[in-house]
């Protein structure tokens, strides 16, 4: 990478990591946002600084993470009288703390809940909280369940979740833009909930920040982000799905599925490799994805893929910063659209959907790591 590209990269991190939102009240853009007929757009929590991956515990607090290098911030947001809006939200975790053995918790983005208990994904550590929602107010240190994930920075952000199998899947996304395959890198693993086990599940991986399984089939599916500095339209990011434990789906070799990389795709087969179920708009940054299964959207809702994407920082003219969705329509393949816009107007994103999550209502919950808010989205 050149010095000018070098240097609009950190340009862009420092914006995305450090910078005060630019237009910081959401309420005031809120009429912006875009939906299809009958759907609404409220705030269910402000002040949720870098708002990222969210869970749900089982008494119905919304964790959430933070990714922010000068942040390290872990929440837990509580409705306490049932009315869609957030009454409390607890800062549980802050960058200043250290762990146990003394580290200080890196990008806590990833968060999972299972059986009472808060897990955690950073850069290079899983860690778990017990009996979390009966100690918001003081939870403690937490259990660490692994260190030995890579300590690199670059694409080390987790998305974490526990699949059917209930095991808990960690991605490892590649240290850098585009480099040679690296052992431990570009793939995603699973492993017990005590950190034994592990196992890739998915190779060639450059970076997957949120993933889901699909309801009727169990096959996971995950966003992934491609490559930086070919072009504006060059590659398309992907949603792919593994139909078989230890696919590779190209990356560094191969680009949206049918691009070899000019250097590390010498000497390739295109065929090798798994394309994409479907490709995404070019660096829109897909990041969190859920599959829809409630029943408060319309019946036509069910089973599609919505998808968080974050939008570009490399491209000439923006894209993404919006709510997408992906239907599979049988032989047809899938059908990708958007279904909320509006968080970016003309060249001025307000800001930036980072993940998506169903509540038990049927209701969908939009974290946004820029305006420091989640948003929730109903139909009636």
């Amino acid at each position: 990478m050149n010095r000018s590209r070098v240097s609009a990269f950190l340009s862009a991190l420092l914006l995305t990591v450090t910078a005060t939102p630019a237009f910081a009240d959401a309420k005031e853009n809120l009429s912006q946002i875009e939906l299809p007929p009958g759907f609404e757009i409220d705030i269910y929590a402000e002040n949720v600084t870098n708002a990222r991956q969210m869970a749900l515990g089982d008494n119905g607090t919304l964790f959430v993470g933070s990714y922010r290098m000068d942040l390290g911030n872990i929440y837990a947001i509580v409705d306490e009288d049932g009315d869609h809006k957030a009454d409390k939200v607890h800062t549980i975790w802050t960058r200043d703390k250290e762990l146990p053995d003394g580290t200080q918790i890196t990008m806590p983005s990833g968060l999972a809940f299972k059986d009472g208990s808060l897990y955690v994904g950073a850069i290079s550590h899983v860690l778990r909280w017990d009996n979390i929602e009966a100690n918001l107010e003081n939870p403690g240190d937490p259990v660490i369940v692994t260190d030995e994930f890579p300590d690199a920075r670059h694409h080390g952000w987790k998305f974490i979740a526990f699949g059917p199998d209930d095991k808990l899947y960690v991605p490892v996304g590649a240290p850098c833009n585009v480099c040679p395959e690296r052992e431990g890198f570009m793939n995603i693993q699973r492993m017990n909930a005590d950190g034994s086990g592990r196992e890739i599940v998915a190779r060639g991986v450059r970076n997957t920040v949120g993933f889901d399984w699909h309801p009727e089939t169990g096959e996971l599916w995950f966003t992934e982000n491609g490559a930086d500095s070919m072009g504006d339209d060059m590659p398309a990011d992907e949603l792919n799905r593994v139909s078989e434990v230890g696919q590779h789906f190209g990356y560094p070799f191969v680009h949206q599925g049918d691009v070899l990389d000019p250097r590390q795709g010498q000497g390739k087969d295109i065929s090798d490799y798994e394309p994409p179920a479907q490709k995404l708009g070019p660096h829109v940054a897909a990041l969190g994805m859920r599959f829809y299964t409630g029943d408060m959207f319309p019946t036509e809702y069910k089973n599609r893929i919505f998808i968080a994407e974050h939008g570009s920082w490399n491209r000439s003219k923006k894209i993404g910063y919006r709510i997408t969705m992906v239907t599979q329509d049988g032989e047809k393949g899938t059908k990708y659209e958007p279904f909320a816009t509006g968080w970016l107007q003309g060249e001025s994103p307000w800001g930036r959907p980072s993940d998506v999550m169903q509540m038990p209502d049927g209701s969908l919950l939009i974290a946004d790591d820029r305006a420091d808010v989640i948003y929730r989205i109903s139909y009636k």
